[in-house]
């Protein structure tokens, strides 16, 4: 009776001593992955989902959120955002996030149609370059001069942050009405607002606060001091790029582009536009053979030693410009490939939206004789 009446104590026993081994650590071991699926499966319920359109954009959101969301990117590193044509998978990413960052002025655009998809099921889309005083892109052919452009002056560097209130916050797309898309070119606004520093530096603070609003699983203290010190980055590289570009000529502070990109660098750091191989700011356009001889002629004219063309496009049309220009003077005209609408691939350089600025005003700085070091 005490042998049958222990070997059913064993039996039925909690498997506390150490000793009996087996179903105890099994059991245990089982609770705690299920304990752990159940809290990750907690966690990802409350991280939010961001998605941007840009790899520049994308740079800029894992600086704000370090780690604490989901962030996605649309057009990736190297690709044209103007020509970017996006997958169903891609419309469905949109679709399913919390909040969509996007640049806006109708940069991306063979997304348009897709972000309006997504706004109409309710995701919230913000677009960034309407919200920072856009300059207007006057194109008149060859020879147009941002340099001058009313907005473009030192005001805006020194008005500390002014476009941050909350009226030009809520003022969603503001700009982008129908008669800036009708009238060919004339008043349209300059999508390109990331080569402009100190405009992004308010950018960068207009998204933290946006992504705070938008989403309960954020901390809005965290975002906006992380928003100050990334903007601060951004100030310190203005001033380091100035400096730089203090060092080129002054008879060689012009510019040549593939196309219209680089305006605010234009107007932020008193460049002339001598002109673009295409005829606008977008790389989906035709070249213009009238507008392309008169470019040949005012590079001519001007002596420019470089023309900048795009990685994320091809440098035929530059090498052709170089070749036509090379057939008639002793101008001896570089080709030079620089980073514009999309961030490098890594060991680039420009593979972050700071590394990009700083690599192409050096690659600028060098090919019109002025010094980085």
């Amino acid at each position: 009776m005490g042998v049958a009446l222990g070997l059913l104590l064993v039996a039925c026993g909690d498997g506390s001593d150490p000793e009996l081994g087996g179903p105890t650590d099994v059991d245990d071991a089982a609770s705690a992955e299920v304990a752990e699926e159940s809290a990750s499966s907690a966690s990802d319920e409350e991280r939010a989902s961001v998605v941007a359109t840009t790899a520049i954009l994308g740079d800029v959101l894992d600086n704000l959120l370090d780690g604490e969301a989901d962030v996605e990117v649309i057009i990736p590193p190297g690709a044209d955002p103007h020509g970017f044509e996006p997958s169903a998978s891609d419309g469905q990413l949109l679709r399913e996030a919390d909040v969509v960052v996007a640049n806006g002025l109708d940069l991306e655009e063979q997304l348009l149609t897709a972000l309006e998809a997504a706004e109409e099921e309710g995701v919230r889309v913000f677009t960034l370059a309407d919200k920072l005083d856009p300059i207007d892109f006057d194109w008149d052919g060859p020879g147009h001069d941002h340099a001058d452009d009313d907005h473009a002056d030192d005001d805006h560097a020194d008005d500390d942050h002014a476009h941050e209130d909350d009226d030009h916050a809520d003022d969603d797309h503001a700009h982008e009405d129908d008669d800036h898309a009708d009238d060919d070119h004339a008043h349209e606004l300059d999508p390109h607002v990331w080569f402009d520093p100190v405009r992004m530096a308010d950018g960068v603070a207009l998204i933290a606060a946006e992504l705070a609003e938008h989403s309960d699983a954020l901390d809005e203290d965290l975002l906006m001091s992380r928003a100050a010190a990334y903007g601060q980055q951004l100030e310190a590289l203005d001033e380091r790029i100035s400096g730089w570009f203090d060092t080129i000529p002054e008879g060689n502070r012009q510019l040549v582009t593939n196309h219209d990109a680089l305006g605010y660098f234009a107007a932020r750091y008193d460049f002339e536009v001598v002109g673009t191989v295409l005829p606008g700011s977008s790389t989906q356009v035709e070249q213009d053979p009238a507008g392309f001889a008169r470019l040949i002629e005012s590079v001519e004219t001007a002596g420019v030693p470089a023309v900048f063309a795009e990685t994320t496009d091809s440098t035929v049309l530059a090498e052709q410009l170089q070749s036509e220009v090379a057939a008639r003077t002793d101008l001896d005209l570089e080709v030079v490939e620089i980073y514009t609408g999309a961030l490098g691939e890594p060991g680039s350089g420009a593979e972050t939206y700071l590394g990009l600025l700083e690599t192409t005003s050096a690659l600028i700085t060098e090919a019109l004789g002025g010094r980085t070091g």
